[in-house]
């Protein structure tokens, strides 16, 4: 360590002496150590984001008890059919007794028509328990993240009730295809 003369006897003839100011110094070794573990600290006891699933319960295989089979009128369901480039064909009720409706996936497409739709079956049937039936039906055509979409739009639209039917009727086949939603060319993932 070096040191410091401040005895008179310099080179400097008869000058005035003056202390030299020690510069201060500020150990920050504690504070990084105190940030560190606080941000340890809460790293560990913070929930991170927990992946959403939606529940969905599948039937038996067992058609045993025909007692417990759910009758649901035609005039409170609806029949979605997932086509091909993320288009939407639903009727309600029978094919055939109402004409079917293109739609697309979001607020002003498939959305619109759960909330239209349940509104109108709650009115009719004067219990919100006894609300719309939408049974979907994907096609071969339709893809994964089509699928996951109705899902969500069903959850968003507060549908009280749905199905999922994986097969599909020549008739419907034949209307998909009518409707321009069943197209034969490669499907996008």
């Amino acid at each position: 360590m070096a040191e410091l003369d401040t005895s008179g006897g310099g080179s400097k003839k008869g000058g005035k002496v003056r202390s030299k100011k020690m510069s201060t110094r500020v150990d920050l070794t504690a504070m990084v150590d105190l940030a560190f573990l606080l941000i340890t600290f809460f790293m560990l006891t913070t929930t991170l984001a927990k992946p959403q699933a939606m529940d969905m319960f599948m039937p038996d295989k067992n058609d045993k008890n025909p007692d417990q089979q759910l009758d649901v009128k035609a005039s409170r369901t609806m029949t979605a059919l997932l086509g091909s480039n993320n288009k939407v064909v639903w009727y309600m009720g029978v094919l055939g007794d109402n004409p079917p409706t293109v739609d697309n996936f979001g607020k002003k497409g498939i959305r619109e028509s759960f909330i239209d739709m349940n509104k109108e079956v709650v009115s009719k049937t004067g219990d919100p328990k006894k609300g719309l039936m939408v049974i979907i039906k994907p096609t071969d055509k339709s893809n994964y993240k089509n699928f996951v979409d109705i899902l969500d739009e069903l959850k968003i639209a507060a549908v009280p009730s749905y199905g999922i039917v994986n097969k599909i009727e020549p008739a419907e086949i034949d209307m998909l295809k009518k409707q321009g939603a069943y197209n034969d060319s490669k499907v996008q993932q």
